[in-house]
């Protein structure tokens, strides 16, 4: 299991578009359901966990870091 922590930067928090691109960039459960991640209702200075399982996970991880880094 991977695991990260994400700090949101934007002072509007997770729109829909990152949030919409973030579910694309989801591999597994929650991450990509666009109403799901939404409903974090995640604002700037909120810290999200990120869990990747699977036998990607490695790679999945990193490619969800680099794209939150991204925003």
């Amino acid at each position: 299991m991977e695991k990260f922590n994400y700090e949101i930067a934007d002072v509007g928090g997770l729109h829909a578009r990152p949030a919409g691109l973030l579910v694309q960039c989801g591999k597994q459960a929650d991450a990509k359901r666009l109403f799901s991640v939404m409903g974090l209702g995640a604002k700037q200075g909120d810290t999200l966990t990120v869990t990747v399982e699977g036998v990607s996970e490695q790679r999945d991880a990193a490619q969800m870091q680099s794209f939150l880094k991204g925003l």
